[in-house]
């Protein structure tokens, strides 16, 4: 099944300027992640801490990398992606999402592990070895399982994802924006917290905030004094500047290598999660970026891809502006799905910065 299909613009949920709506702060609970972590036992990998003593000199403080570019399918999507398909209802005829990359790969892993249908909509841009996995992935999950292809520069995969879930009867699970999705991603920072022990900070990349949600809602149960700073690409600083201005903002197929981090906007869920948990917002440069993702290949041996590497960078970025006080840091590295044609690109924006 590859088809594809062109629609029209995002929800009016998500204007410019919309407030976000507080009460749904507490939809995810630390009761919650602990929840999912019992349903992805043994399923889910739990990553490993890795540490550097050259990392620690550069940045002048003892730094523990959250390994998630080890975690299935390369990326912490998995955790939320199966612990959300794992509840849908016996009855329902499968589940679809859309995504460009790590959370495609995960809904289709998650759906041939649960023998569900899982019918992934990706962007015609989305990177090829992101695609490839995926529909690798299709091929052990239950008939009818596919990819759709879309134009992002005319169509919206929301639009797109809620005509197809309808004819067909399939339950939507989207990248981020979801309950189920962020208490998965949040056992991240549980795992983090109980392998660390106390910590100053944790650095967290975001792009649409169900990452940053769940992490953060677990530090602060665990570890309240703990600061949780969320970093973005420049290019893409809608959550950046919706967290400064509590007024959600938008930004549409942003430039940047971080090809994860490309979201709209921050999510009717995650956007009042982010402003409820989150102590700061920054952003890096691609620049920064590919030097943060060239320094974990080159130094450190960590296949990192660049959206994975934005909490490093983050790190680094503080430590050169001489904002660091801390003695022990977390750095969730989000994914190592890194495509071999990218590096030349990296090494380019590195020199070039």
């Amino acid at each position: 099944m590859a088809r594809p299909i062109h629609s029209g613009m995002p929800d009016e949920i998500h204007a410019e300027h919309a407030l976000p709506d507080m009460s749904l702060a507490g939809a995810v609970s630390i009761a919650d992640i602990r929840a999912a972590a019992g349903r992805i036992a043994g399923i889910a990998h739990r990553t490993p801490l890795h540490h550097s003593r050259r990392l620690d000199g550069l940045v002048g403080c003892r730094t523990l990398l959250k390994c998630e570019n080890f975690q299935r399918v390369g990326a912490f999507k998995f955790r939320g992606a199966y612990n959300a398909v794992r509840q849908l209802a016996s009855e329902a005829r499968g589940v679809l999402t859309y995504s460009s990359g790590n959370h495609a790969q995960a809904i289709a892993l998650a759906g041939a592990e649960l023998g569900r249908r899982a019918v992934i909509v990706m962007p015609s841009n989305a990177p090829a070895i992101k695609r490839a996995a995926t529909e690798a992935y299709l091929e052990q999950a239950a008939a009818g399982s596919g990819v759709v292809e879309y134009d992002p520069a005319s169509g919206s995969r929301e639009e797109i994802g809620r005509t197809i879930a309808a004819e067909e009867g399939l339950s939507v699970i989207p990248p981020y924006d979801h309950p189920h999705v962020i208490a998965g991603q949040g056992t991240v920072g549980l795992e983090l917290i109980e392998q660390a022990g106390e910590l100053d900070a944790v650095f967290v990349p975001c792009g649409g905030g169900g990452l940053l949600s769940g992490v953060s809602i677990a530090v602060k149960a665990l570890a309240p004094g703990c600061c949780v700073i969320g970093v973005e690409p420049e290019l893409g600083d809608d959550a950046t500047r919706s967290f400064r201005t509590r007024r959600l903002c938008t930004v549409h197929n942003p430039p940047t290598i971080a090809d994860g981090a490309r979201t709209p906007y921050l999510g009717r869920y995650t956007f009042p999660m982010v402003l409820s948990n989150v102590d700061q917002m920054m952003t890096v440069s691609d620049a920064e970026l590919a030097s943060a993702a060239l320094l974990l290949i080159e130094r450190l041996k960590l296949v990192v891809e660049p959206t994975g590497a934005l909490g490093l960078a983050g790190l680094i970025r503080q430590t050169r502006e001489g904002k660091v006080d801390f003695r022990r840091v977390g750095v969730v590295i989000s994914g190592g799905n890194l495509d071999p044609g990218a590096v030349a690109e990296l090494l380019r924006l590195r020199d070039a910065g």
